[in-house]
């Protein structure tokens, strides 16, 4: 008996030697909880129509940098963007395409800290394929018979056309004023318009679905483009951080390629 007892002691120490180990593993995952991964989380984007190609390339980009964090979009117009924040839609960041909308939320104090402008885009005319009207300039908008389509004066393309419009003297009568840029790019990719007010980069990123035809008269209207933390954010240090990435060299790469300026 003593013998078996002595042989078996080398076993109960082994036991507990294996025991101590996964202690010291458990005291091992302890360590990683005091530093978990993150959490996931989802940071919400309002976003002018025209941002919508590049805006969902740096969200790409931010959430492999962001491991556990979801990047949802919302693009409109501008102007219907701020009607829904100013209504109490739960929005992270506010990037408008122009000034005079995200003024309106800073006035009502909807916005955390000052704007940041990112980018500046110019207007350009969106013609179908082989510009089959023969459209060379901006007085060639007033033919009769053309079917001209524009963004609504309150949407910032709109705007623009209304800027451009006073300071060239010429008046144009569209079949249609529509909520966003991307609608008035559509219709013209469509077959539904023979031209269309559009930003030089919807024309960029529509490919070969449109032609564009420059006009002097754009760099009257240069739409300046802002980017601000919406206040009360649930999640205002990630909405900083995107900010940052728009801001900075990866945003404004991708910027860039696709056809904006820099502020």
């Amino acid at each position: 008996m003593r013998r078996r007892v002595l042989a078996v002691a080398p076993v109960i120490a082994l036991v507990l030697g294996l025991a101590g180990c996964g202690g010291s593993d458990q005291g091992g995952d302890d360590d990683a909880a005091a530093s978990p991964t993150p959490e996931a989380a989802t940071l919400t984007v309002f976003a002018a129509a025209s941002l919508m190609g590049v805006f969902e390339e740096i969200g790409s980009q931010f959430e492999s940098d962001h491991p556990g964090v979801s990047v949802e979009f919302s693009f409109a117009g501008s102007s219907d963007l701020v009607a829904q924040i100013q209504q109490g839609a739960p929005a992270d960041v506010f990037a408008s395409a122009d000034t005079k909308n995200m003024d309106k939320l800073v006035a009502d104090d909807l916005i955390d800290g000052d704007p940041v402008d990112f980018a500046t885009n110019t207007l350009t005319i969106a013609v179908p394929p082989g510009n089959p009207a023969g459209i060379t300039s901006l007085a060639d908008l007033t033919q009769d018979g053309l079917n001209v389509v524009v963004c609504a004066p309150q949407v910032p393309c709109g705007s623009a056309t209304t800027t451009v419009e006073e300071g060239s003297g010429i008046t144009l009568t569209p079949v249609s004023e529509e909520q966003s840029v991307t609608d008035v790019l559509n219709k013209v990719i469509a077959g539904e318009a023979d031209a269309g007010l559009v930003y030089v980069t919807d024309v960029k990123g529509a490919g070969d679905t449109v032609e564009g035809v420059p006009f002097d008269e754009s760099s009257n209207a240069v739409n300046t483009y802002p980017i601000a933390t919406v206040s009360g954010a649930s999640q205002a240090d990630l909405a900083k951080q995107f900010i940052a990435m728009v801001t900075g060299s990866v945003g404004q790469d991708v910027l860039a390629a696709a056809g904006f300026a820099r502020p």
